[in-house]
């Protein structure tokens, strides 16, 4: 056998050369698929391009050796085809068809991959689009391998790129946002790439008006504001961003483009997700939405959506989307009308016309491509099907030269045929499957589900497979899932109940099927860790023998089964992640296992591990793979985390526990990544693979690689499975991502290796064809029992549930019988029911005694009911589970910790926002907001929160402090010197002045303006504002900024002025509360005594005016009853009962305290406000009639009444004291509360008054704010107009550039041309000089034959296809006009026969003269030549010209604006925004009307107008007091009545004075004087006091007397001063107007001629030059004409002479 032989001799049988070769490659479209020619499509598939004739169906396959192919793009016309790689700076390979030579190699200067390809129809040109970095646009001359241009646009993703197919020079890039045409301008060798982007209409179809941002002409006027910006500017905008900036509400959604195409007529038309149709016309490039032609009867139920795929043909589009519809576009003018074309089985993803439009190509989403062919009888074919899905899995149909078996994950099992790759059958399982496997021992498969179910096929008929039979094992979730080789990973969730989110697949259990190798046994292995053992003969109807428990996670699965061999073996590999390394557990399963299979495992169908021989071995490190070799002596792993391969040696003897195997061989596996390891059929080769993609053959005793392959990439996640037929002659490789699956035979094999692969193939192949002959008969009747099978387990899960067991374990047999139960279920349950019958007695016994438990607990619950709620116990406690009430009570804890822990989340949440709100609204405020409210009045004085100045801000007003004083004392210092060069008197008077007062020290400013120039009244709270400039004078941005400094800080000052005043009011009523609360203390005295009802007012702050309130929390605001912990509460009740202990013991007898209560009512002295409840005792006789009293008693209740009497009296007298008393207090506090409320009010107007001020402050703040911002917009402005500048003059320096190049490579390109056709006429005139020695007949016949040309014949285009082909008269590219010179050059070989030759003329003659013609007819082809590309390169020119016009023009435009900014930037800054104040309600106007427009305006003062009104209503007045005299006399009657009238009046008012005399109030002044003795002493006393004080009074005016004389001294001096300085200003300002006038004439009769002169000179020098080099080019050309009649002169003299025969 191959094991037996020496592996020296194997060793050079490896090195022996060998290779492996691609037979075919199955793979399914994932980009678009393209026509090569007119009858071959191709497509990328993984490492391969698949070539497919659509005729014979032969596939040829093209592979890149770099790896995964990315973009593919064919060229119709050169038959190439092109296409990218994807590793790190991709190259782009250009190979021929159908030869698969490569014809050449791009490298450009991308970074990371090619996203789109496209060649041109006319030429050898391709365009390539990368993606990130570059995003760069690059246009090839592929046959010459050079980049011609190129272009970035970054952050542009494009989603499609085709040439004009009419014009190359064209070329169209769509994304979903936008279309743009790129134009490529050539000038002899130079290329330049152009952009023009196309403006798409919005979503609702309409055109969007779109203005000028850099130069906007709409924009309003404002002349009050000032200038209104761009809203760049307004953005601060000023570099390249300020060209296209819109603001968010500016902008509006656009169509986007899904797809487009062209049109002959150098059309576009653009399909849109919207569903609309757009054409772009190609010259003015103008989009038009075309309109949808409603039809009369709708389509189906078929909803039209948007055309996401376009293919142009004649009279309109096919278009098509996800509905599977392709639908005709009939186009006519701008209306389209949609008609059904045909319908495919999915969404259609592509569709592309045949180079000869005969044919059309449907590719749908899922990769099948469906070939519809014009004619008269159309048809629809499906070229190519594609499987629903990417392969899972592989395997060969036993023996493997014929047939394959794949896998897709919705169970569709494909058969292929091995020689072509064609597909035979398919059977759709309908369910999402993982694995597949095929039998060695007979024609069948199974096949693994994502539900746990197991499948197994008949596939005898390849034709036509069967579904046979299926077994459920078990169920479990499934988080992920790795492949490889017989092993396929699925990492599973244990717990099938848990939810652990979004999972891959759904419910997979299978986690490996493994057959061994002569098809004895399949091993399923699951994530639960079971490996179930299922008989793979058909025969026992694939009988479960049972389950072998192993390590979770299962890895791989290896057997052994040997032909001379009962047993097989079995290696699992499963990692132990606690201590990072990898288990291996060995087992044997007898050839005799299934009839001794109950003995082997136990009722629960689990095998037990000593009759099984299981055996346990460790590895120190972590495997990927591991496989056992047929000797079972050596183990093979590939290590996980380092690349290495290692063998390692089992030991011979038994073994207890665990035993470490220590590596025995290391080779390095050359691969990256964890791999896979798996056995030859025949054992002598181990083959490695890995996420790198390549395939490695390794001798299994050396561990070299005689053979390597790389099929798959890294970029396709590498190989997924590999499977090698029984004979080693075919493997077949299967990607894990990129859908290809690769059929590999070998090229070259070594002698012995092939000897050894046959000789077993024919010794296993020998031995199991009679089992495989008895095995394939069972498949009907296996067919057969199917059905039974399925009944018996469904009648045996009926019995199940229809058991009469009544026992706690009964739920656990009642199952729904519409579902099936797994087998492992199915055997638990047997197990079950054996135990129920063997412990029958038993657990009647306990069933019994259950009962009477149950009744007793019935009996306590009824008891637990009547009895209090204190004592009763809650019905949970009852239970008896006492796991399940461990089980509610913990739920209970964690739900309880949940909410605990959501609350305090919540809590800590708006804890954390409170403590913002307060540090921001409360800690940073240096001064609180707070409010005061009045005692009677609703009336509340707020006062005003401020937060501490920063360092920041005190010092910016230091500096400008500092500023201010500095120029204010560089002022005083000018003025000095001004009035000293004036008048020399001044000054020493000033001086004088200043001896005698004492200057503090101040700013010397213009301080007698009134104040309703400053603006605002903030000198009504003593804020000096003799530091603010003038509003006049605000003309710099530094000035304006200095100026909000200084409003600020009096903002500030005025603030705190307020605060002040309001602090001390709030001091006050904090004194008034506390003396009210003194007073109260009395009155409530007073009237407990007098027993009133009447309620003291108690005042108190309100929330508002003591905020602090609201951040403390008191108890009574607290509604929630407080949570107290259980110990609290037994703390709380053992302090209650001790204080009441104490408290009971405290008490002793108190005889003194008693004596007293009972004698003197508890009081050893009765005060005189007891008096009101002193009580005198009645006798005791009173009870008795008074006709039994003794005198005695007479007596002594005489002198009863006595005492009452007197008491009362004393209570009266006392009572009426005390009511006196009170109403004194009520009447003090009511009247300082009252005063207090009075101030209130005054401090409220002065809160308004404040207020008042700030606003007018903040006003000017505002206006100040806001003229800094329009400077900054008009600086922002002005330097992007400055931007713009530079960059349209850096552009103009390189049109000009372009333009001389463009000129001098014009004026070479025409000296070429002119001397070619110089050339050409001297070639004609001197052809008679030349055959001036023949005959002149025999010339003139020569020269009729030397103008005669061959006639070129055009190709024949048929009829039919000029009809369908909608691009057949395009223009001709380079490879037409290399046919057609080669067919002319072909005519003139046939002109230049012998035979043509004259009668006459000899062959010499004949010679040369066809010699001469043919130089002649080349050289008129160069001429052609030229002639094209002169005319290509003025057009060149005069587009360059065109650009520097227009750059030119943007310039002159730039100067325009710049100069109307600087204009309005001087406007801006001389009219200015001043605020003045105006007295209310004093001057009223009648018709007034409100005024904006102030131009002819002038400011004057109002006294003017007032002291004018006042004249006119004096004269007024006068004129009614004449009036009212005349009318004197009419009244003296009346008056004489009125005087009598008045009289009797005051009669009464005497009467009623002398009453209120009677009545009238006896004041404390008179109480005054009524009590004190010395009332004249006080009075003098009080009236001394009085004469100090007006003495004081009088001093004082007396001094301010003389303090306002010295101050209008020093006014009248300053006003002079102001005089003489006003005249001087005067004249100098008379003199700078006149220089200023006369400048600005200047500037406006020269700035425009300036640059006008500027150019018009510019313009002379360029064409005195250019006429210059015009007159040196004349000459020169004068001097090469005689030059060359010169030479011609010399060549005719030398010409030899021909003499005639």
């Amino acid at each position: 056998m191959a094991q037996s032989r020496e592996p020296e001799e194997r060793q050079v049988a490896a090195l022996g050369s060998a290779s492996l070769s691609v037979r075919w490659v199955q793979g399914f479209p994932k980009q678009n698929v393209h026509f090569v020619n007119d009858s071959t499509i191709c497509y990328p598939s993984g490492n391969f391009v698949i070539f497919i004739n659509i005729e014979t169906k032969k596939k040829t396959v093209l592979q890149c050796m770099n790896g995964i192919v990315g973009v593919v793009a064919t060229n119709i016309p050169y038959e190439v085809v092109a296409f990218s790689d994807r590793k790190l700076k991709p190259l782009i390979y250009v190979y021929d068809f159908p030869e698969l030579t490569r014809r050449t190699k791009l490298r450009g200067n991308v970074l990371l991959d090619y996203t789109l390809l496209s060649f041109s129809y006319c030429g050898t040109y391709l365009a390539s689009y990368s993606s990130l970095p570059e995003f760069e646009l690059a246009v090839w001359n592929w046959e010459s391998n050079v980049i011609l241009c190129k272009k970035s646009q970054l952050g542009v993703d494009v989603s499609q790129m085709t040439f004009n197919p009419m014009n190359w020079h064209q070329l169209c890039l769509s994304s979903p946002n936008s279309v743009t045409v790129w134009t490529v301008e050539r000038s002899n060798e130079e290329h330049i790439l152009k952009a023009k982007s196309i403006k798409l209409p919005m979503e609702d179809g309409s055109i969007f008006d779109e203005k000028d941002l850099i130069f906007p002409s709409s924009l309003p006027k404002d002349l009050i504001y000032g200038p209104v910006l761009p809203l760049s500017a307004i953005a601060g905008l000023v570099g390249k961003e300020a060209e296209t900036f819109r603001p968010k509400d500016d902008l509006y959604p656009l169509l986007h483009p899904t797809m487009h195409c062209w049109t002959p007529t150098n059309d576009l038309y653009v399909g849109c997700e919207e569903g609309h149709l757009l054409v772009i016309n190609g010259e003015s490039w103008k989009v038009t939405i075309l309109n949808k032609i409603e039809d009369q009867l709708p389509m189906g139920e078929r909803n039209f959506i948007s055309p996401a795929i376009l293919a142009y043909q004649k009279g309109g589009v096919l278009a098509s989307g996800i509905d599977g519809f392709v639908y005709s576009f009939i186009i006519k003018d701008s209306y389209y009308k949609v008609e059904d074309f045909l319908q495919v089985e999915g969404p259609v993803e592509h569709l592309m016309f045949s180079p000869s439009y005969k044919r059309l190509l449907i590719q749908t989403d899922k990769g099948s491509v469906y070939i519809y062919t014009f004619g008269e009888e159309p048809t629809l074919n499906k070229t190519l099907e594609a499987c629903d899905g990417k392969f899972l899995s592989v395997d060969f149909i036993t023996p493997g030269n014929k047939h394959c078996v794949t896998l897709t994950h919705s169970g569709e099992v494909c058969i292929w045929y091995m020689e072509d790759g064609a597909c035979v059958s398919r059977i759709y399982l309908k369910t999402s499957a993982t694995v597949l496997a095929c039998s060695p021992s007979s024609f069948s498969a199974v096949v693994g589900t994502v539900s746990g179910y197991v499948h197994f096929l008949d596939l005898r008929d390849a034709k036509s497979p069967q579904a046979i039979h299926k077994a459920f094992l078990s169920e479990s979730s499934v988080q992920h899932l790795l492949c490889c080789h017989t092993l396929y990973l699925i990492e599973c969730d244990p717990h099938p109940t848990s939810q652990k989110g979004i999972m891959l697949v759904p419910v997979p259990q299978m986690r490996e099927f493994s057959y061994d190798q002569r098809g004895i046994y399949l091993l399923v292995g699951t994530s639960e860790g079971h490996i179930f053992v299922i008989s793979a003969n058909p025969s026992r109807i694939f009988q479960i023998l049972g389950f072998v428990e192993v390590g979770k996670d299962i890895l791989q699965i290896s057997t052994v089964s040997l032909l001379e061999s009962d047993i097989v073996e079995v290696m699992v590999l499963s990692p132990v992640p606690q201590t990072e390394r990898s288990k291996l557990e060995i087992f044997t399963l007898p050839r005799l296992l299934p009839q001794v299979s109950t003995s082997i495992a136990d009722q629960r169908g689990r095998m037990i591990d000593e009759l099984i021989h299981k055996i346990l071995y460790e590895i120190e490190h972590t495997l990927s793979s591991a496989v056992l070799d047929f000797q079972s002596k050596r183990v093979y792993g590939f290590c996980k985390e380092v690349p290495y391969i290692c063998s390692y040696l089992l030991p011979e003897q038994a073994h207890k526990g665990i035993c470490i195997l220590k590596p025995h061989q290391k080779v390095q596996s050359k691969h990256y990544g964890p791999g896979m390891l798996s056995l030859s059929p025949h054992g002598s080769w181990l083959i490695s693979r890995a996420k790198c993609g390549t395939l490695c053959i390794r001798d299994i005793y050396t561990l070299e690689t005689f053979v390597s392959c790389r099929s798959h990439s890294h970029q396709g996640h590498g190989i997924q499975s590999v499977r090698i037929s029984l004979d080693g002659q075919n493997i077949l490789v299967n990607g894990r991502e990129d859908g290809t699956l690769v059929y590999l035979r070998w090229r070259r094999l070594g002698g012995i290796l092939t000897t050894e692969t046959l000789d077993y193939c024919q010794q296993l192949l020998t031995i199991m064809s009679n089992a495989m002959e008895e095995e394939d008969n069972y498949f009907s009747v296996a067919q057969s029992d199917s059905s039974s099978l399925r009944s018996e387990s469904q009648h045996s899960i009926n019995e199940n549930v229809s058991l009469s067991i009544d026992s706690s374990q009964e739920a656990l047999l009642q199952v729904d019988n519409t579902k099936e139960i797994p087998w492992i279920q199915q055997k638990n349950q047997e197990a079950l029911r054996m135990e129920i019958k063997l412990f029958s007695n038993k657990r009647r016994e306990i069933k019994t005694g259950m009962k009477e438990l149950a009744k007793t607990i019935l009996n306590m619950m009824e008891e637990n009911e009547t009895v209090d709620n204190i004592a009763k116990l809650d019905p949970r406690e009852f239970g008896l589970d006492l796991e399940e009430l461990e089980r509610l009570h913990d739920e209970s804890e964690e739900e309880i910790e949940k909410i605990k822990k959501d609350v305090e989340m919540y809590n800590l949440a708006k804890r954390y926002l409170a403590e913002l709100i307060k540090q921001e609204c409360w800690d940073s405020m240096a001064v609180k907001g707070r409010a005061l409210k009045c005692f009677h009045i609703p009336c509340v004085v707020e006062n005003f929160p401020m937060k501490e100045r920063t360092d920041e801000e005190l010092k910016k007003l230091t500096r400008v402090l500092q500023q201010k004083k500095i120029e204010t004392e560089c002022l005083k210092l000018r003025k000095e010197i001004v009035e000293f060069q004036s008048t020399m008197t001044l000054v020493k008077k000033r001086h004088e002045e200043d001896d005698e007062e004492e200057e503090d020290d101040v700013a010397v400013k213009d301080t007698n303006l009134p104040n309703y120039m400053f603006g605002s009244q903030s000198t009504d709270f003593g804020i000096h504002a003799s530091l603010l400039s003038s509003q006049l004078e605000l003309h710099s941005r530094e000035e304006k900024i200095n100026q909000i400094i200084l409003l600020k800080d009096i903002i500030y000052k005025v603030k705190t002025a307020f605060n002040k005043e309001f602090d001390a009011a709030y001091k006050q009523k904090e004194f008034e509360i506390a003396r009210i609360k003194e007073r109260n203390v009395r009155i409530q005295e007073i009237i407990l005594d007098l027993e009133l009802e009447e309620p003291v007012w108690q005042p108190e702050f309100d929330d508002y005016e003591k905020p602090e309130k609201i951040l403390v929390v008191e108890k009574s605001e607290i509604t929630a009853q407080k949570y107290v912990k259980p110990w609290q509460k037994v703390k709380a009740e053992l302090t209650t009962i001790r204080e009441t202990e104490e408290r009971l013991l405290s008490r002793v007898p108190d005889t003194r305290r008693r004596a007293l209560m009972d004698m003197m009512g508890g009081v050893l002295e009765v005060k005189k406000e007891d008096i009101l409840r002193m009580v005198i005792p009645p006798p005791a006789f009173i009870a008795k009639p008074d006709a039994l009293w003794s005198e005695e008693e007479k007596k002594q209740f005489k002198e009863y009444e006595k005492k009452v009497k007197d008491l009362n009296e004393e209570r009266d007298k006392y009572r009426k004291s005390v009511e006196a008393e009170l109403r004194k207090l009520q009447n003090s506090i009511q009247e300082s509360t009252q005063n207090f409320d009075d101030y209130l009010k005054r401090l409220f107007e002065r809160r308004v008054k404040a207020e008042i001020v700030v606003n007018q402050e903040e006003l000017k703040i505002n206006n100040l704010i806001f003229s800094l911002l329009l400077d900054e917009e008009i600086n922002s402005r002005e330097t992007f107009l400055n931007n713009y500048l530079t960059r349209k003059q850096e552009e103009k320096n390189q049109t000009s550039e372009a333009i001389q190049k463009a000129r001098e490579d014009l004026d070479v390109y025409k000296e070429h041309y002119d001397n070619l056709l110089a050339e050409d006429k001297v070639l004609d005139r001197s052809f008679k000089k030349e055959f001036s020695e023949i005959p002149s007949h025999q010339v003139d016949m020569l020269y009729k034959l030397f103008k005669r040309r061959p006639r070129i014949p055009k190709p024949k285009v048929h009829s039919d296809a000029a009809s369908s082909v909608p691009f057949a008269e395009r223009p001709e590219s380079g490879k037409l006009n290399k046919d057609a010179f080669a067919q002319l050059m072909k005519g003139m070989d046939d002109m230049d026969n012998i035979n043509n030759m004259p009668e006459g003329l000899g062959p010499s003659v004949w010679e040369h003269f066809c010699m001469t013609r043919r130089v002649k007819v080349e050289n008129e082809q160069k001429v052609k030549q030229k002639a094209a590309g002169l005319v290509e390169m003025a057009a060149f020119l005069r587009r360059r010209v065109e650009e520097d016009d227009k750059v030119q023009q943007e310039i002159e435009k730039v100067f325009q604006e710049l100069i109307l900014l600087q204009e309005e930037k001087v406007k801006f800054e001389l009219n200015l925004t001043i605020q003045i104040l105006l007295k209310q309600g004093q001057v009223e106007l009648e018709n007034f009307q409100l005024f904006l427009e102030y131009s002819d305006a002038i400011l004057i003062n109002r006294n003017i107008i007032e002291d004018l009104n006042s004249v006119i209503r004096t004269q007024g007045q006068k004129k009614v007091t004449s009036m009212m005299e005349s009318k004197d006399i009419h009244k003296g009657i009346f008056q004489i009545e009125w005087e009598h009238k008045k009289m009797e009046m005051e009669m009464e008012d005497l009467n009623q004075k002398a009453w209120d005399i009677q009545m009238l109030f006896f004041s404390r002044e008179r109480q005054k004087y009524l009590n004190e003795p010395n009332y004249e002493t006080l009075i003098a006393l009080q009236i001394g006091i009085m004469e100090e004080t007006i003495a004081v009074l009088d001093k004082t005016h007396k001094k301010n007397v003389e303090n306002c004389k010295k101050l209008l001294r020093k006014l009248v001096k300053f006003g002079n001063q102001k005089d003489v300085a006003n005249y001087t200003l005067s004249c100098n300002l008379r003199e700078e107007l006149m220089a200023v006038s006369e400048r600005k004439d200047i500037c406006r009769a020269l700035g425009s001629e300036l640059t006008c002169e500027k150019i018009a000179k510019k313009q002379y020098e360029n064409m005195m030059q250019q006429q210059k080099l015009t007159n040196i080019s004349k000459q020169q050309a004068e001097q090469i004409l005689i030059l060359q009649a010169e030479v011609e002169r010399l060549r005719m003299k030398t010409f030899p002479a021909l003499l005639p025969m």
